[in-house]
């Protein structure tokens, strides 16, 4: 048994005050004794699109290679929630998560598969396909706390990813994510609780809250659920941290006692 903890902030335009919040939030998951920490989508800018060009960073750039150092320095397994990732082929970029281990290793990398086109009821608009490459690629990765499935926020309307994971092999499930204030007030926890019931797996679930700027609101809620689909911790609309236990050897013991995933189709 082992503690994990979904961090939440209100990143913004500013790369050096999210980074620092970030540092100092995975700090505290640590010192709480989480040994496995996930940050948000978009952790470390979430600013107006005339700017993500100057944000976009590699895999080598300098945001990944600070997190990198933070999982060491703390010696735990973290999630660097989402970065925009630059490209070559064209002028977009990928929505990418990153997976670090104890030794600051990088242990998988995830490009954000669906992405968010939607026009919201609230007035909201949103064409994340207009500066964002998809990625195509289904990802888990085994790490010294079970194995791990990776996701982004608009892939939890996807079920077919997480049963991909699932068939993967996938013990918890990763969603960073940046839900608006009003499809996450209707729809994040039942979505979130339906993955990890569907899987029989863990969820966890880091994310942005409160206002990022003057037209962007996100619904918070950073959660961590259990197999049986047991909200075990939620973080609320303000910044901080969602921590609760993985046991999975409870998570074996759900899969005896309903032996789903042995009885899929499909």
């Amino acid at each position: 048994m082992f503690l994990a903890a979904a961090v939440q902030m209100t990143s913004t335009a500013d790369k050096a005050r999210n980074l620092a919040r970030a540092e100092e939030l995975v700090g505290e998951a640590a010192a709480r004794g989480a040994k496995l920490v996930g940050l948000p989508e978009n952790f470390s800018f979430m600013g107006p699109d005339a700017e993500k060009p100057a944000a976009a960073e590699p895999l080598t750039g300098p945001t990944l290679a600070r997190m990198s150092e933070l999982a060491k320095r703390h010696r735990i397994v973290l999630l660097a929630g989402s970065v925009l990732e630059s490209r070559t082929q064209d002028s977009r970029y990928h929505n990418t998560s990153v997976l670090f281990g104890p030794e600051g290793e990088r242990l998988a990398v995830y490009r954000k598969i669906h992405l968010f086109d939607v026009d919201i009821p609230d007035g909201a608009r949103y064409r994340e396909s207009e500066q964002i490459a998809p990625g195509a690629e289904v990802v888990a990765a085994q790490t010294p706390f079970g194995k791990l499935g990776l996701t982004v926020c608009y892939d939890l309307r996807f079920p077919e990813l997480y049963r991909a994971l699932g068939k993967a092999g996938a013990e918890v499930l990763f969603v960073p994510a940046a839900f608006t204030h009003l499809t996450g007030l209707a729809h994040w926890e039942v979505l979130l609780r339906a993955r990890a019931i569907e899987n029989l797996c863990y969820l966890v679930a880091p994310a942005q809250t409160g206002w990022h700027s003057e037209k962007r609101q996100t619904w918070g809620h950073a959660t961590v659920i259990d197999p049986w689909g047991q909200v075990l911790a939620t973080a609320g609309t303000g910044e901080g941290l969602a921590i609760a236990p993985i046991d999975l050897e409870y998570l074996q013991k759900v899969r005896r006692e309903l032996p789903a995933l042995g009885h899929r189709v499909l």
